[in-house]
């Protein structure tokens, strides 16, 4: 592990972003299976407080971009922490815009890795609501997913992890111990996120299941499956290519 990464892991438990260096270490791997990041410009869609803008930093990106709006007030600390956060780890490569996608302009940059986590469905909250009954609502989320494309440069990765809309406890209308603050209804299953970014151009989606992080490779295995994520989280990383 070299110096950077080492100080982004002492950073971020100094700052209570995460529990433990092991568990995120776990959680970076699982989200980022297979991208590579050296030299890599990176868009980060709904990136909060820069937990992942700044891991990707910390891994050589070249560039990266943190797209995370302005609320109300709300988001007054997630900025201030954002910057205490990278006035602590000195990236000069990492900055912050606050705006939404619709509002962001990249002045005609591309970038070679975009992630969306645990954002996909506030893009636009409502028509995520009303996306398999609604056709406004899909061509919205379709006129984002092209904007998408369009922010994307050639054999670009593109990395879009959430909850999927179908699980046993929302489906009995019972409160779930794994993911007690979920509203299911608004968010999507992962091949629903795949075919409509499909129609986008996006190509070759890989569904992945997610595990507990504090179980490590072995919990993975056991639990990293779609069968398994229906009885907890439901939460899924789908990665996609821009050919």
């Amino acid at each position: 592990m070299n110096a950077e990464m080492r100080n982004y892991f002492d950073v971020m438990m100094k700052k209570s972003m995460y529990s433990n260096p092991a568990k995120l270490q776990f959680h970076m791997s699982t989200i980022f299976n297979g991208t590579v990041l050296v030299g890599k410009r990176v868009l980060d869609i709904g990136g909060g407080k820069g937990l992942y803008s700044f891991y990707c930093a910390a891994r050589g990106a070249q560039k990266v971009v943190c797209v995370e709006p302005e609320g109300d007030g709300g988001n007054e600390g997630v900025h201030r922490l954002f910057h205490e956060v990278n006035g602590a780890l000195g990236f000069e490569s990492v900055e912050l815009q606050t705006r939404t996608l619709q509002q962001f302009d990249s002045d005609g940059e591309t970038f070679d890795v975009i992630l969306l986590h645990n954002s996909v469905n506030h893009l636009d909250e409502q028509s995520c609501v009303d996306l398999l009954r609604d056709e406004g609502a899909r061509e919205i989320y379709l006129r984002l997913f092209r904007r998408l494309y369009d922010l994307a440069a050639p054999d670009a990765r593109l990395v879009v992890c959430d909850c999927s809309r179908y699980n046993f406890f929302a489906l009995l209308k019972l409160h779930n111990p794994f993911a007690p603050t979920i509203e299911w209804h608004k968010h999507q299953a992962p091949r629903v996120w795949a075919r409509l970014l499909e129609e986008a151009g996006f190509t070759n989606p890989t569904i992945r299941w997610s595990s507990f992080n504090r179980l490590g490779t072995l919990g993975r295995l056991l639990l990293g499956n779609k069968f398994t994520a229906y009885f907890l989280r439901s939460h899924f990383c789908l990665t996609m290519k821009k050919l």
